[in-house]
């Protein structure tokens, strides 16, 4: 029997269809996208606050005792610090949310669709 009406394709693009490739398991469309972005961010952010504090610490090492100099060396390490602490807090309060809401602490970081 011939195909006289002709072929529905779905108008939604593979982007935002397919999450997960079946036969190598990885995210793929727009999760596999968001996923690498956050990854990225994350790396980036942390290599920052590392050259951030490396600076600090070489500012604080030629302070040569200036109180302001010292204290700017200090602040910079510590806001340093605060970011990597939010940063890592940050996959900390993913896990409550989605063992809160989806009773699986990997809910939001590796979806499953």
């Amino acid at each position: 029997m011939e195909d006289v009406i002709g072929k529905i394709e779905p108008s939604i693009p593979l982007l935002l269809t397919q999450a997960v490739d079946p036969t190598t398991g990885q995210l793929t469309g727009i999760t596999g996208f968001l996923n690498t972005i956050l990854r990225i961010i994350f790396v980036v952010a942390g290599v920052w606050a590392l050259i951030n504090i490396i600076l600090a610490g070489v500012g604080y090492i030629g302070a040569g005792g200036d109180p302001k100099k010292v204290s700017a060396a200090w602040a910079k390490i510590w806001q340093s610090f605060v970011g990597l602490l939010i940063i890592v807090s940050s996959f900390l309060i993913a896990a409550i949310i989605g063992m809160l809401l989806f009773r699986d602490p990997a809910a939001i970081l590796q979806p499953k669709i």
